[in-house]
């Protein structure tokens, strides 16, 4: 009797560790995470109610009109600050004269009835936040901010108030995610770049320009890389500083609302990009020690630095971090209709070290001091708000480290993300190309490496992303072919290097959409082999765009071979989608 009791007590509860044996040594601390999850929600739920009324910092934060009041009411959370004052184009930045005050929760406030600044504070009217703190006065960009703009001359940015008169009419109302998007077929997307002429491509034209192509191509996704406002341009947008502001060298607010639209209408779901893994260092436009503290939304000390990254690590302890972080989800995917969120970063949020330098070998390593149990946490909150707002959403993670449960649900003992993205994928391609010949590939290695995934843990596979197309790696076509993808392209040159290259791009990306998981990705201008890599402009380029566009003509011209690999793809894509393939291959790892 003694024996068949303790066989009871050892049989898993959670579904997670039934479906994988291994984790059983590791249950009690999945299920502490449940727990700890669950004391939060109800601590949530006791404070405001729910989560969703929790995630409304934004609305409380920053610049709000109050229509029964008549006037603007701005706040800002700054616990540490010995005095704040709003100042602008409507005071004449004078820092004496709007003055806030602060209030028990370290929130400080101030009312601007209209009888006093309708004709000054005006939609387009520029403003900061002065901030007086330990580290001295300074003049700061709020934190809820909702669209910064840089001057030409100064390239000092501030914030714009943001107040059409006439808002934006939505006409998107029938789309349902779920009911487009069976399976993601999806098209990563920078609109910056996405024009062939050298300069900023903006929203309405990617919107008028590429959603035709996208839509012809098959996608039914699209995934909007730097949308968040980034100071640098060539931080690819991973480098953020205003968290609620759409960026402003794309266009307006409503022109990402009119792309978003636009899409939904084609029937396509669109994906943010977004950043809470860490956040720009700079104090004149992000958050870092904005009170004075040397901390507030990031850890103080070393522990606040990214080692790699040269950024700011968020403090995921803390109630105003969460919140701040969650209102910032909630926010974008009420104000702008996204339709879910591919999460940056996310290895590097889990892990203490980040996943610097660390080969994740073993369980013990998703379990151990390692964990960044607060993040966690806060991705379990993240994960079950989105969903809990936006039925269909879809979620997923960027990781490399292989966390168990990643991307199964909360329930199950999981963390609740949908999709991980296959990172292992591209990476054992381009090691395939750089040092085995094509006839020493093992198609027993191959197989299993595109196939090694865990069960029930659903990937999006890629064969490359906007990592290999950056300057200092290659692309695929470059690896492939070389210069021949500049000098041997006409369709009637018989090249036998790109013959090879075009014959291996198609079949590397078939197999990687055949096996490789149950969501697949390309990155913009990849579908017909573009030429060359991704280089922003800066200043060791002497600030030139000629990198950071896609010359569409290429694809386009019937003379060239780039059609072949365009036609290619939409053939695979489209036969993929009308046969459900994706929906036919759930591999055991």
């Amino acid at each position: 009797m003694e024996s068949s009791s303790l066989t009871a007590a050892a049989e898993p509860t959670l579904p997670l560790v039934q479906n994988d044996p291994w984790l059983a040594p590791y249950e009690p601390i999945l299920q502490q995470r449940q727990q700890r999850l669950e004391q939060r929600l109800a601590d949530i739920i006791a404070q405001c109610g729910s989560l969703a009324k929790f995630a409304t910092a934004h609305q409380r934060l920053g610049l709000n009109y109050d229509g029964r009041r008549r006037g603007y009411w701005f706040r800002e959370w700054a616990p540490a600050a010995t005095y704040l004052s709003l100042i602008g184009d409507f005071n004449n930045w004078d820092r004496g004269a709007t003055p806030l005050q602060k209030g028990a929760d370290g929130v400080w406030e101030v009312f601007l009835p209209d009888k006093n600044h309708k004709d000054a504070l005006t939609h387009g009217s520029r403003f900061k936040v002065h901030v007086g703190a330990a580290n001295g006065g300074k003049d700061r960009l709020p934190a809820t901010l909702r669209r910064a703009v840089q001057d030409e001359e100064t390239k000092d940015f501030a914030g714009q108030v943001w107040r059409p008169e006439v808002p934006f009419a939505w006409t998107d109302q029938k789309f349902r995610i779920q009911n487009y998007v069976r399976e993601p077929f999806i098209y990563e997307a920078h609109v910056g770049m996405a024009t062939e002429e050298h300069r900023l491509g903006t929203y309405r034209e990617f919107a008028d320009n590429i959603l035709p192509r996208v839509q012809q191509l098959g996608y039914n996704c699209i995934q909007l890389m730097a949308v968040m406002e980034h100071p640098y341009y060539g931080s690819f947008g991973y480098h953020v500083a205003n968290f609620f502001a759409a960026s402003s060298r794309f266009g307006t607010p409503e022109d990402l609302k009119y792309l978003i639209n636009e899409a939904h209408n084609r029937g396509i779901a669109v994906l943010l990009d977004v950043v809470h893994s860490h956040a720009v260092k700079n104090e004149a436009e992000g958050l870092a020690n904005f009170d004075g503290s040397g901390g507030q939304y990031f850890h103080e000390g070393e522990r606040g630095n990214h080692p790699g990254w040269d950024s700011k690590l968020f403090d995921y302890s803390k109630p105003e971090v969460q919140q701040f972080l969650l209102s910032n989800l909630r926010y974008w995917l009420e104000e702008f209709h996204f339709d879910g969120f591919r999460f940056d970063g996310v290895t590097s949020m889990l892990y203490h070290h980040h996943g610097e330098g660390v080969a994740f070998g073993t369980y013990d390593q998703y379990f151990g001091p390692d964990v960044d149990e607060d993040a966690v946490l806060y991705l379990q909150l993240a994960t079950t708000l989105v969903h809990e707002l936006k039925k269909g959403a879809l979620l997923i993670a960027e990781d490399m480290s292989g966390m168990p449960g990643l991307c199964r649900p909360i329930q199950e003992g999981g963390i609740g993300f949908d999709y991980r993205l296959g990172m292992g994928i591209p990476d054992y391609w381009i090691k395939l190309l750089k040092h085995k010949r094509d006839e020493d590939w093992n198609l027993g290695e191959l197989w299993y490496t595109l196939t090694n995934r865990r069960l029930g843990e659903k990937t999006v596979a890629y064969a490359e992303s906007h990592d290999q197309a950056l300057v200092g790696d290659k692309t695929l076509s470059h690896w492939l072919m070389d210069a021949a993808v500049y000098h041997n392209m006409h369709k009637d040159d018989p090249s036998d290097i790109v013959a090879r290259g075009l014959a291996l791009h198609k079949m590397i990306r078939l197999l990687t959409l055949a096996l490789g998981g149950e969501a697949y990705l390309n990155f913009i201008g990849n579908e017909f082999g573009h030429p060359e890599w991704v280089d922003f402009p800066r200043q060791g380029n002497n600030w030139s765009y000629q990198h950071a566009r896609r010359q569409w003509s290429l694809a386009d011209n019937p003379d060239l071979k780039y059609q072949f690999f365009q036609a290619f793809d939409q053939a695979m894509v489209t036969t993929a989608r009308q046969r459900r393939l994706l929906s036919a291959r759930r591999l055991r790892s």
